[in-house]
């Protein structure tokens, strides 16, 4: 079957967009800054990003999406299509760099693959950035239940951890070789008492943080495998569904945060990642963007993701990407903000 890419939509609302009006309940309004464009999929589609910088070139880095009914998306940061990669259903998403495959140092990209709903399995992928395409590697299973959460990272060793959860509570860390013969080997599995789903890998502190929906973000010690519930989905600061993790680096020592979608109240929370403490949350309302087109706000965010690296002189303190659950457009897309704008707005 032909892909028919949609048209990518409005770009770079700057700081002459419309103020919404507010909603206290759900924080600080803010509007997004650009969109990519829609996924092919009706309904529930479009789930998590991850956010390739291109060292050489920062302006033209990749958002990688998922349209858990049929693939993987490569978006340029002008929201618009780069690549396609046909994978079925697929459910999250996140890439690593200075892999070493085939030779070389290769990004790799991974996601949960809920092709085969009794065994969870990762599939892999070669990010080629000229020209833009993902090039599949190859599918390895991690253990029993419907593959869900995903997330990766390389560790301060060099070796490349994919850590996949299931909608039974398993979280499954796995070394993941890539020269010679693929293979996934399962280190130790982790639990949370019900549903997780969005996960991120802090490689500094060699530690995982894990969403458990109805209860709020869990820390996992990679070394013990030992697990604390360390913020609780107290259905104000944030408000379950707990979805989408993300953690945000401050520059020159600044402070780091953790960001986590508030999915039953469609916003985003924010907590210093040293002591957990809450430091404010905020909403993506409708506004106008400096070319005169519209940009919806967004609803029940499932996947997110963070850079506060450079992107080029449009993005120079990183953005943040959020999954929109329904735009006027009819199917989903990803909602991308200048981390400026949360950085002013919450006054970080």
């Amino acid at each position: 079957m032909r892909l028919i890419i949609p048209t990518a939509m409005a770009l770079l609302a700057s700081a002459c967009a419309t103020t919404p009006p507010p909603d206290p309940a759900r924080g600080v309004p803010l509007v997004a800054s650009a969109q990519t464009a829609n996924v092919r999929s009706v309904d529930d589609a479009a789930d998590d990003p991850a956010i390739w910088v291109n060292p050489a070139d920062p302006a033209a880095s990749l958002i990688i999406g998922t349209d858990k009914q049929a693939g993987l998306y490569v978006y340029g940061l002008d929201g618009a299509v780069r690549a396609f990669a046909e994978a079925g259903r697929v459910n999250n998403v996140d890439l690593a760099t200075g892999i070493s495959f085939g030779g070389e140092e290769a990004v790799i990209v991974g996601a949960s693959d809920r092709n085969d709903m009794a065994t969870a399995h990762i599939a892999l992928y070669r990010l080629n950035t000229d020209p833009i395409a993902l090039e599949p590697i190859g599918r390895i299973p991690a253990g029993p239940g419907e593959g869900y959460g995903f997330c990766m990272a390389r560790m301060s060793d060099g070796q490349l951890h994919a850590f996949l959860n299931t909608t039974q509570g398993s979280i499954y860390d796995v070394l993941v070789t890539l020269e010679g013969e693929l293979s996934g080997r399962v280190v130790q599995t982790m639990t949370v008492p019900s549903q997780p789903e969005g996960c991120v890998v802090d490689t500094r502190e060699n530690a995982l943080y894990v969403g458990e929906e109805a209860a709020g973000v869990w820390r996992f010690d990679l070394d013990s495998g030992e697990g604390e519930l360390v913020v609780t989905a107290d259905g104000s600061n944030l408000v379950p569904d707990v979805e989408g993790l993300a953690i945000a680096r401050g520059s020159e020592g600044g402070t780091d945060y953790l960001v986590v979608s508030s999915q039953g109240d469609s916003a985003y929370a924010l907590y210093r990642l040293a002591d957990f403490g809450y430091a404010g949350r905020f909403y993506l309302a409708d506004g106008t963007a400096a070319d005169g087109s519209p940009i919806d706000g967004t609803t029940e965010t499932d996947g997110i993701e963070v850079t506060t690296a450079s992107l080029g002189p449009a993005w120079p303190n990183g953005i943040m990407v959020v999954q929109d659950g329904a735009t006027p457009a009819g199917t989903q897309n990803f909602k991308v903000i200048d981390w400026r704008r949360i950085v002013e707005g919450l006054g970080l």
